[in-house]
């Protein structure tokens, strides 16, 4: 028994005693493939640090949430949110914060949460609540969460330089033209 598929007088696709399933197959998504592509090979898109246009965005984090700013910041300074997103180049946006006294802690992690550094030496862990963190330098509490989920080499460091953390609502980066962001609590 011979079965023969025809698309404008060429036989596609056959499977007859002589041929294998297996290869009347490969020869179906080949045709497939070209029928589809139109015959053109398509490749992925990769951005190069060059054609990437980057802009600046103003986030205010009153009322905010820690955790929720820290994860949206992070994608917008990684590019994520961009169609021509290359996790091998810096596709990324500028981010100001303002108003970093006012982020929130949910629970009790106001108490509980430590931050922790090292000096260096031996025995030189400094362990710090978040609660006298804020008090003392509420844009590193913001700074902190946002390193932590970018990724740990150097492109991770190109990108953390993108972000500006402010205490109150005045930056030095008006000549920039930030665009506001709202993000989702």
């Amino acid at each position: 028994m011979t079965v023969i598929v025809r698309y404008y007088k060429k036989t596609v696709f056959a499977i007859s005693k002589d041929f294998s399933v297996l290869k009347s197959l490969a020869k179906l998504l080949v045709w497939l493939y070209y029928m589809v592509t139109g015959g053109k090979n398509l490749k992925t898109f990769m951005a190069k640090s060059a054609e990437v246009e980057q802009k600046w965005y103003l986030v205010d984090a009153e009322g905010q949430t820690l955790g929720r700013l820290s994860s949206q910041v992070a994608s917008i300074l990684r590019g994520k949110h961009k169609p021509i997103y290359t996790p091998h180049v810096d596709t990324g946006d500028f981010i100001i914060v303002i108003n970093a006294e006012k982020i929130i802690l949910t629970g009790n992690k106001l108490q509980q949460k430590k931050y922790h550094h090292h000096s260096g030496y031996p025995g030189g862990m400094k362990e710090t609540s978040y609660k006298d963190l804020l008090a003392k330098k509420p844009e590193k509490a913001i700074e902190v969460a946002v390193k932590g989920m970018l990724p740990h080499n150097r492109l991770g460091s190109k990108m953390y330089k993108k972000l500006k953390v402010y205490r109150g609502s005045g930056h030095p980066h008006q000549a920039q033209k930030p665009e506001t962001l709202e993000l989702t609590r």
